[in-house]
């Protein structure tokens, strides 16, 4: 004689998880047994809903609220981060704008310098040649 353990199974399993709509499918289903089954009256049954209903509304209501505080103080974090790279970026740029006209005046100072190195370099070349034709 066979045992009820010794009867042939069939398992059926899936690779992904069964995701929150089986899980809203089997509370519809059950819902709606316990609707069919209960021993209250339709009258009762509505009232216990409606206040099944407030409270569900209640707590979604809160677990938005929180939600939204904890998206606002990520929010404020993420905007101080971005005033303070903004902050940086700015010092740089005008230290680098001022290191720009510091080297600009130098540049500008080496150049004058050269110009009249090279003007006294002709002068003189001039009055050398001048000199010699003098003397010849």
């Amino acid at each position: 004689m066979r045992d009820h353990n010794d009867v042939p199974h069939i398992v059926i399993e899936r690779e992904s998880g069964g995701g929150v709509g089986s899980f809203l499918l089997g509370a519809m289903v059950g819902a709606g047994l316990a609707l069919l089954f209960a021993p209250k009256t339709g009258e009762e049954t509505q009232e216990e809903l409606k206040e099944h209903a407030r409270k569900l509304r209640v707590v979604a209501e809160e677990r938005v609220r929180e939600a939204q505080r904890h998206l606002e103080d990520h929010f404020d974090v993420a905007r101080e981060g971005v005033t303070a790279r903004y902050d940086e970026v700015k010092e740089a740029v005008n230290a680098g704008r001022e290191a720009a006209m510091e080297a600009r005046g130098d540049l500008e100072d080496r150049l004058e310098r050269s110009k009249s190195a090279y003007r006294a370099g002709v002068t003189a070349a001039r009055e050398a040649a001048a000199a010699e034709e003098a003397e010849d």
